[in-house]
């Protein structure tokens, strides 16, 4: 089956991630291909695009451009019905079906307490890198039901949160 990954290539992390993407894409033994948008107008066609090449889901990366067409994005997806996962939880609160990511808070909470070591003295080249420990799936179960996708008990199971 074919997936659709969604970004924005004037993103710096965006050629990584989907490196990345494409190494999974091949232990998991699924097609990937890239569906490029630089602007809000390229969203809708891009989507329409993937579904037309026989996408039969998609994976959205974010970035202040998807960010802030997060609602146009899911409402296109889910039209075209087309599951598709996000980064960011506000993804699946503006519509989205669900979202896989760091807890965002609990990492602006680490990054306040970095700094209040540094202000308090602390060298930043003694301070360790931390990666993120916590992660998040939020599943939109109104916009499954909108869109007739079943989401498997294993996923629900799993959630955090899920959005009825």
């Amino acid at each position: 089956s074919l997936f659709a990954a969604v970004f924005n290539p004037g993103t710096p992390y965006a050629a990584l991630a989907y490196k990345e993407l494409e190494a999974a894409a091949d232990v998991a033994k699924v097609e990937l291909r890239a569906f490029e948008v630089r602007s809000p107008e390229e969203i809708a066609p891009q989507l329409e695009a993937s579904k037309a090449a026989g996408a039969g889901g998609l994976v959205i990366f974010e970035d202040p451009l998807t960010f802030s067409q997060r609602s146009e994005i899911a409402a296109v997806a889910s039209h075209l019905r087309l599951p598709a996962i996000y980064g960011y939880r506000e993804f699946a609160e503006a519509g989205g079906l669900m979202s896989y990511g760091t807890d965002h808070g609990t990492q602006w909470r680490r990054g306040a307490e970095i700094v209040d070591l540094i202000l308090k003295g602390a060298k930043p080249a003694d301070i360790p890198v931390e990666q993120p420990t916590k992660f998040e799936l939020v599943v939109n179960l109104k916009t499954a039901k909108a869109s007739n996708f079943t989401v498997p008990p294993t996923i629900m199971i799993r959630a955090e949160e899920v959005i009825e």
